[in-house]
């Protein structure tokens, strides 16, 4: 393209741009309310708190995983993989991804589309005919013989734009809401992450309390087979009736089949931890940890305002709140008229090197307004849709909240009922063992029957296995505090 021609078409198109620069400078009114966050309830303290010890430091969950904190190297593995592995947390990653593309496809909008438009045809006619003729690739005429008829070649060349002005902000409001919407997209991921890792924590604590209940019937198992063998041999002399031997097998068997059932219950959490990193049960192998130490860390517990940013789905809800109040603005545009403005410069010529002259140069401009007059009411029920929309999406981020504050309440309440009733359990199994010790002894000097010495083995054996029970609950709630409070996730 010569001088002449960018000359032509500079001062061709002075008015399309003039046009331009006043219909940007109508773009930022806005017609849709303002955002504000909704005001939620909120305590000036926790309920449940009675005698917590704060932890130190008491950012502890802001340092790191928050899983470290059990001390196990082993969950440590597992909880990071689960970034990675875990199936759900990978869905969730696509669709943050998903809702990120589409914050970049609104905002698109806002931007004019140019589009280049190229086309070539020949045409002819037959000789001695008036209709027209197909004519190939090559010039040969198909279907009738090009005698006495002619051939004309057309070229054009196109370049337009189109752009609408977001003059009542309509365009603007489906970026906010798309980018609230992302930013929910990403809470909703942390949400995924944090209960994906929260499950596998409370699985394998689980499984390590089976283990720990395991390792104590493996040593009694093993004391029960030896007495079985003594009473059997007082049995064969007469010193006691054989319905004493039939008790200690009962016995034996009993322990044996209690021991079976957590083998099945072991294998199902181990399968699950495997699910969970994203592996076929075949693929995952736990060994069993029978001198496992059970650690019970103190989770830190801030001020109730600071649940508000440490939930996800605290945060997701209340971005969806303002996605919800952006389609507000969006419905209520529908009353003020459409802008658009279009131009289009292009040439055509019988000849490709004739497109670029400025004799075959022809341009438009086009502004329209398109404004409708009347829809029956349809307008308004979209704002009314639309606010009950909002009004929805704010019920459900102050009951999300209600629930995040009883959430954490009640597993302050566990942490700290549990932490008395294993005091109560050891004293408990300490005592039971002192019993079981005692009613052995007076059973070898006969005075009592083996039906007693039965009766507080299973006491005391009971009593081991809810001790163990009760440290492996205290461990899983604190895992289920650690979830209640946000984990390590900021809404920043």
């Amino acid at each position: 393209m010569n001088m002449r021609t960018i000359s032509f078409l500079s001062a061709s198109l002075r008015p399309s741009l003039i046009a331009l620069a006043a219909a940007a400078a109508l773009a930022g009114c806005a017609v849709g309310p303002a955002y504000q966050r909704p005001t939620a309830p909120e305590p000036a303290a926790w309920k449940e708190l009675q005698g917590w010890v704060p932890a130190a430091p008491a950012d502890a969950l802001e340092r790191g995983p928050w899983w470290t904190l059990f001390g196990d190297p082993q969950l440590n593995e597992l909880a990071a993989s689960v970034e990675v592995s875990n199936q759900n947390v990978a869905a969730a990653v696509a669709a943050y991804t998903q809702a990120r593309a589409l914050v970049t496809e609104q905002r698109a909008s806002l931007f004019p589309s140019l589009t280049l438009n190229g086309s070539g045809t020949r045409s002819g006619t037959r000789g001695g005919g008036s209709g027209n003729a197909t004519v190939d690739a090559n010039g040969n005429i198909i279907g009738g013989s090009s005698e006495g008829g002619s051939v004309r070649n057309a070229y054009r060349l196109s370049l337009g734009t189109s752009w609408e002005p977001d003059v009542w902000g309509r365009l603007r409001a489906g970026v906010t809401a798309a980018s609230a919407s992302a930013q929910a997209s990403a809470a909703d991921l942390a949400s995924a992450r944090l209960s994906a890792q929260g499950e596998v924590a409370s699985d394998y604590l689980q499984l390590r309390a089976i283990d720990a209940q395991r390792a104590l019937l493996a040593t009694t198992i093993e004391g029960y087979q030896r007495e079985l063998r003594i009473l059997q041999n007082r049995y064969n002399v007469g010193i006691i009736p054989h319905s004493d031997v039939y008790q200690g097998e009962t016995q034996l068997a009993s322990a044996q089949s209690d021991d079976l059932s957590l083998a099945r219950q072991r294998a199902q959490l181990e399968h699950a931890i495997a699910v969970l990193v994203g592996k076929t049960p075949a693929d995952l192998a736990i060994a069993p940890m029978p001198n496992w130490q059970v650690t019970v860390p103190e989770v830190p517990v801030g001020v109730p305002s600071t649940l508000l940013q440490r939930r996800p789905d605290i945060a997701a809800a209340e971005r969806r709140v303002a996605a919800a109040n952006e389609q507000i603005g969006i419905a209520r545009s529908a009353y003020f008229p459409n802008i658009g403005l279009s131009a289009s410069l292009g040439t055509s010529s019988s000849k490709v090197s004739d497109l670029f002259n400025v004799s075959s140069a022809a341009w438009s401009f086009g502004l329209s307004a398109a404004q409708t007059l009347f829809d029956a009411g349809a307008t308004r029920a979209r704002v009314e849709g639309a606010r009950a929309a909002h009004e929805e999406a704010v019920a459900r981020y102050r009951q999300t909240v209600l629930d995040a504050f009883a959430d954490v309440e009640d597993q302050l309440a566990a942490t700290r009922v549990l932490s008395q009733q294993q005091d109560l359990q050891r004293r408990a199994s300490e005592a039971a063992d002192k019993v079981e010790q005692q009613v052995m002894n007076r059973y070898n000097a006969g005075q009592v029957s083996y039906t007693e010495v039965v009766q507080a083995q299973i006491t005391a054996l009971n009593a081991r296995r809810n001790l163990v029970t009760t440290q492996s609950t205290r461990q899983t709630t604190a895992v289920a505090l650690v979830q209640a409070l946000g984990g390590g996730w900021h809404a920043d």
